[in-house]
């Protein structure tokens, strides 16, 4: 799946690297702790999450994230989206709740490589 794919099953709203939406990911978390995040995330993934602050930014760089997704229409402010793009990471919004997008993107094929 691509991050463009995703961004299309959730009808989210590109808000930083709309460059990279052809990015491959290969599995998805859902997690507002970030050391849940660090525990089970793989790279090359997508962190879906209503936690909005720069620590989320900070994880998903350490990890190779792909794509920050942002749930129930949480939007990052302006220095975390600078960080995204400096970062080369793709930032979306959807108005979704996390529960009903990881179940979205699940059935659409993506899976939560499992532990």
């Amino acid at each position: 799946m691509t991050v463009r794919d995703a961004r299309d099953i959730l009808g989210a709203r590109v808000l930083a690297g709309e460059e990279l939406l052809d990015e491959e990911v290969r599995s998805a978390c859902g997690s507002d702790m970030m050391s849940d995040v660090l525990a089970f995330s793989k790279d090359h993934s997508i962190l879906l999450t209503g936690l909005c602050n720069p620590q989320v930014i900070r994880t998903a760089e350490m990890l190779d994230i792909v794509c920050i997704i942002f749930v129930r229409g949480k939007k990052p402010d302006e220095s975390m989206l600078e960080m995204a793009n400096e970062r080369g990471l793709v930032i979306l919004s959807t108005g979704h709740r996390m529960f009903s997008a990881c179940g979205m993107l699940y059935k659409a094929g993506l899976g939560s490589g499992a532990i």
